[in-house]
């Protein structure tokens, strides 16, 4: 997982050994517990571990897969999201007292904004609030074009990335975003790029070293990716393009330096279908564990830049071996499956055996409407962005209208518009 998934690892990392964690470069979290029986858990609230860290972040990756199943949240749960926002636009990882005013000492979250701001959006609800987020992410943006995990620290690629998405997907121009120097959140990443033609081509660092270097980091590089195709988190599949390709050079476009991405991604999933996370600290010895987050993590970015045959292996293998971590591993955990599904037209209800969307819609209160069966891959696509998605009787209620009246008006309007994407 990544460090702007820290929140989801950490409750994650507490249940299962082999769940994802903090990557390499991230700093070293410690595991979210699960609250003892006195404690009571809000209402409204996915999951049943400590919401300390990561309340906000699985709130909305939730969200953002229900959505995109045609699953609607209950009221409650969507209202418990809204009232985590400060007057500023910003989110913290989770507010206990959310009755309590944020002030200066409340520790703002950009990578929890950015995902509560894409879920308002794929929701069709609380326009207002999620610009009001996309807003506050505007005013702290690094000098470099970048974003960190809280305002003012150093930009890192995966906190750039998902803020990228939030701002795509509330219709802001990215290439228009700059700073005084000119940079971009692009730009920005680029930056972290390891150049084609040196060992790790394509990949991307999630910060540089200390002397300037850039090591790959297979989170961050599924990021980037993702982020410099101006993508959210649920995404669906493009259509296949030619074998991605390294392109070398100093003055590469966004979609080259993705597609770079794309081709080192490809690469690393062709030597194995799975990622394994390092060993946790002072256990270096023990058995690589599989990195179930991060693999599905670049299965979203190879389908997302056109390249889902790719990540075909990965798909198979996520779908014969993730049941047990995705289940243990929460909402995010199931949410993160739900999103690789859905970007390669794979069946999230039937997962392996699996149903995932119910699986994910018991982690929370009951949906207020659940879509059954599953929207078929070439099917219509849920509505998003700025209006209210239709109720699905449009069309039903139109030919009966004209059944009855004689008048013949025909098929005027889809059962639903084709999901945009930016």
């Amino acid at each position: 997982m990544t460090v702007r998934r820290s929140a989801a690892a950490l409750a994650t990392t507490a249940v299962l050994l082999g769940a994802a964690a903090p990557f390499a470069a991230a700093p070293v979290a410690v595991a979210a517990p699960t609250p003892s029986p006195s404690v009571q858990l809000p209402l409204g609230l996915y999951g049943t571990t400590d919401p300390t860290y990561d309340g906000v972040w699985r709130q909305s990756l939730a969200f953002l897969a229900q959505k995109i199943e045609y699953v609607t949240p209950s009221k409650q749960s969507v209202d418990w999201l809204l009232e985590q926002q400060c007057d500023s636009g910003a989110f913290t990882s989770y507010r206990d007292d959310a009755s309590a005013p944020c002030d200066a000492s409340t520790v703002m979250d950009t990578n929890a904004t950015a995902a509560a701001v894409q879920a308002f959006v794929e929701l069709g609800q609380h326009r207002d609030a999620a610009d009001n987020g996309a807003d506050w992410l505007k005013s702290v943006q690094n000098e470099d074009g970048g974003w960190g995990y809280n305002p003012g620290s150093p930009s890192d690629a995966n906190s750039t990335a998902v803020v990228i998405g939030a701002l795509a997907r509330t219709s802001v121009p990215i290439n228009e975003l700059t700073t005084a120097d000119g940079s971009t959140p692009y730009t920005a990443l680029q930056a972290l790029a390891i150049p084609c033609g040196k060992k790790d081509g394509g990949a991307f660092a999630y910060q540089p070293g200390k002397k300037g270097e850039l090591v790959a980091n297979n989170d961050a590089s599924a990021a980037a990716t993702l982020g410099l195709l101006g993508r959210g988190m649920a995404v669906g599949d493009s259509n296949a393009v030619k074998d991605p390709v390294c392109t070398k050079g100093d003055d590469l476009t966004a979609e080259q330096s993705a597609q770079n991405g794309a081709h080192y991604l490809a690469a690393t999933l062709a030597a194995s279908p799975y990622l394994e996370q390092p060993p946790m600290p002072g256990a270096e010895e023990s058995e690589p564990q599989p990195d179930f987050g991060n693999t599905a993590d670049m299965v979203v970015a190879l389908a997302a830049s056109g390249h889902k045959d790719k990540a075909a292996a990965s798909v198979e293998w996520l779908e014969k071996n993730s049941k047990d971590w995705a289940q243990q591993g929460g909402p995010a955990a199931t949410a993160q499956l739900i999103f690789a599904a859905h970007a390669t037209a794979a069946d999230a209800r039937d997962f392996g055996g699996v149903d995932l969307v119910a699986q994910l819609n018991a982690t929370g209160p009951a949906p207020a409407v659940t879509a059954l069966p599953s929207p078929t891959p070439t099917g219509p696509q849920p509505s998003s962005g700025t209006e209210s998605e239709d109720s699905g009787l449009g069309l039903w209620w139109l030919v009966g209208l004209g059944l009855f009246f004689g008048a013949g008006i025909g098929f005027l309007l889809s059962m639903r518009r084709k999901k945009q994407q930016p």
